[in-house]
């Protein structure tokens, strides 16, 4: 454990009645460095609830008196070699006190699971000065940058024809369609930065989990019988900017070249303008070993936000 809090400040472990405060402390932060929200209450709650997020052991929440002033955690997915962290404050003593406890926690987390070290991930705004400066006073580095794109639909988009050869398959009601996504979505993210492959149980759980996400907007391509492709949606950004939001899509390496990426962002784009919404939205790594990004900019996306992934590798306390 690292030393007591500043005079005046009080620390308890989060629950998920507190979902509320620590949206509103989450979104201020956001606002102020990016003069937006960008979050959501439903996505405080499905963090807090996130199978796997250990509320008493992976996060904190800082008081001065009565007002919460500070919130961080630390989560781990599949072997827990990479974690994921973040901390939110005003106050420099308290970002420093919340960045020692998750290290802490973190070099726990890499004894329990067996690790000489563990990488830890923080992503940042580029605007947010403070945080930036928080991190690299303490041995972070920037590892990638993503990019948020995003498209506008003004009116009706048309529909893309199903390449030659291919069988769209809508909808993953069923085990045997979930686990044919969960290989390929494993096969073709296996390399990226900061991806851990994660078991069929927990990818499952961990999708399942979440108010805004339904099997239903899970789509695969098929190709001689095989699955090949696939695309994920959710709901994160209906509610504050009425966009689908794609968090996933891959293709298999034996069957690029064919333009299925492109089909499925362009079907995407169709449905998503068939139901009203606003545009579609996706996060890219611009360090991608697959030329995604130039991907994204052929349909007509453009980038709106830009986000640092920056990375600390410590040494586990035997």
């Amino acid at each position: 454990m690292t030393a007591a809090l500043p005079t005046g400040h009080t620390f308890r472990r989060p629950t998920e009645d507190d979902a509320e405060a620590i949206f509103e402390l989450v979104a201020a932060r956001n606002i102020a460095a990016i003069g937006s929200a960008d979050f959501t209450l439903e996505d405080m709650a499905n963090e807090l609830g996130e199978p796997g997020f250990d509320l008493d052991r992976d996060g904190w929440l800082v008081f001065t008196g009565e007002t919460l002033t500070g919130y961080g955690t630390v989560f781990g997915q599949g072997d827990h070699h990479l974690l994921d962290i973040d901390l939110y404050s005003a106050d420099p003593a308290i970002t420093d006190w919340l960045l020692g406890e998750i290290l802490g926690r973190a070099k726990e987390l890499g004894r329990e699971h067996g690790h000489a070290e563990v990488s830890l991930d923080l992503g940042v705004y580029r605007t947010d000065t403070a945080k930036r400066e928080l991190l690299t006073a303490n041995d972070f580095a920037p590892g990638t940058t993503y990019h948020r794109m995003r498209i506008d639909h003004t009116g009706p988009v048309a529909a893309p024809k199903v390449p030659e050869g291919v069988v769209l398959r809508r909808g993953a009601a069923d085990e045997e369609t979930r686990r044919a996504a969960h290989a390929v979505f494993t096969e073709t993210f296996t390399g990226q930065f900061g991806f851990t492959p994660r078991s069929y149980e927990e990818w499952f759980a961990a999708r399942d989990a979440q108010s805004t996400f339904d099997w239903s907007q899970l789509s695969l391509l098929e190709l001689d019988g095989q699955v090949v492709g696939f695309i994920e949606s959710n709901d994160q950004f209906v509610e504050d900017e009425n966009c689908n939001y794609v968090g996933r899509l891959g293709v298999l390496k034996e069957a690029r070249g064919r333009g299925l990426a492109k089909f499925l962002l362009r079907d995407a784009f169709a449905v998503d303008a068939a139901a009203g919404r606003a545009g579609t939205i996706l996060h890219v790594d611009t360090n991608n070993p697959t030329p995604a990004l130039g991907l994204y900019l052929s349909v007509g996306m453009q980038a709106v936000l830009v986000i640092d992934v920056w990375r600390r590798t410590v040494a586990v306390d035997r």
